[in-house]
């Protein structure tokens, strides 16, 4: 969800590392390794959702320990635990909110948070807080739309670990939800060569897919960025057909280890990435950049390149307001000291 070029269409596309797909609905990746500069700065694959007892399910693993989480029981934000980012950037996306951290963008009631985009003007500054001058006035703009982006930044981030969210993501065209990471510093340098990990995005849900099982638009995406610094970033991602994804919560994850990460749905594992799938600039670390601590994010955009560019295209102005609402976050970590070989160490 941060600075880069919008994402191309998963198909055949001229220089991407992807192949068509097989009997088994994944598209084939390069092998562990095969990937780095000289390598096409997009690798995408699309497989097919793993039915359950098929694959690893780590919430059955033993030795994991809760470390963090928010269960949103309050009457408001918890800002121990969350800031706001409170800009009318467009995320580098062009997207066309401006993120406010007012109750009418983000509250917590009745055991959730609620993300809700608004059809409304906003004037904020254009640039995020992190592209501001030192001194001096910073330049705003108005834009049409409103929404909050919520951080841990600065109050909680992990190396490491198994992080969840259940949530329940909006319809509509020009709707993108995002759960998602990024390094608590940027030691390897800008984006994206200190890494971007996306948990979860998904744009347009709902609309009218033709390719889509049931023929409206349920595909979720987990990716990697990392690379160099923009322009010269990479990304490695995987999206997938999630049947029923409107009809109420579902748990979306990662499990992330040194060297591999895994992505989840309702707790089934659906995608994975090895090191040697990613790669900086930065260092010749073959764990680097994920191999440092990360916060987490979670937002809702308001169009931008990747949903603007899919379903019906564009923005549908009649629709709002859309609410992305989170039952509840939270971050384990592996001990699995006195475990068993079934452990939440996993393969490795």
């Amino acid at each position: 969800m941060t600075l880069r070029a919008p994402m191309l269409a998963f198909v055949a596309v001229a220089g991407l590392a992807v192949s068509a797909a097989g009997a088994n609905g994944a598209c084939t990746q390069p092998a562990p390794g095969a990937l780095g500069p000289n390598s096409p700065p997009k690798t995408i694959a699309t497989v097919a959702m793993p039915a359950p007892g098929t694959t690893r399910e780590p919430a059955r693993e033993r030795g994991w320990q809760l470390v963090w989480s928010d269960e949103f029981n309050g009457s408001s934000v918890d800002r121990s635990k969350w800031d706001f980012d409170r800009d009318c950037w467009g995320g580098g996306n062009s997207e066309r909110q401006c993120y406010t951290d007012r109750r009418a963008n983000a509250a917590v009631g009745g055991g959730l948070l609620t993300i809700t985009a608004r059809k409304e003007r906003f004037t904020g500054p254009s640039v995020a807080a992190h592209m501001r001058p030192a001194s001096g006035k910073v330049p705003t703009v108005t834009k049409d739309y409103t929404s909050a982006r919520m951080v841990t930044r600065g109050k909680a981030a992990w190396t490491y670990g198994r992080i969840e969210v259940r949530a329940k993501l909006p319809a509509g065209q020009g709707t993108w939800p995002a759960i998602w990471m990024l390094p608590e510093d940027k030691s390897l340098g800008p984006w994206a060569a200190s890494g971007e990990i996306d948990i979860l995005e998904a744009v347009n849900l709902g609309v009218a897919c033709a390719g889509c099982p049931g023929g409206r638009e349920n595909t979720i995406l987990g990716t990697l960025h990392f690379g160099g610094n923009w322009p010269k970033n990479a990304l490695n991602s995987t999206e997938t057909n999630a049947p029923g994804i409107l009809d109420g919560f579902h748990t979306f994850g990662i499990v992330w280890a040194p060297g591999r990460i895994d992505w989840t749905y309702d707790g089934r594992v659906f995608a994975t990435k090895r090191r040697g799938d990613w790669w900086t600039s930065a260092s010749s670390d073959p764990d680097a950049p994920f191999d440092r601590k990360f916060h987490l994010i979670l937002n809702l955009a308001v169009g931008g390149g990747l949903s603007e560019e899919r379903g019906l295209k564009g923005v549908d102005e009649k629709i709002w307001p859309r609410t992305m609402q989170v039952d509840w976050v939270r971050v384990w970590q592996c001990r699995p000291e006195g475990a068993s070989a079934r452990s939440c160490q996993g393969e490795r």
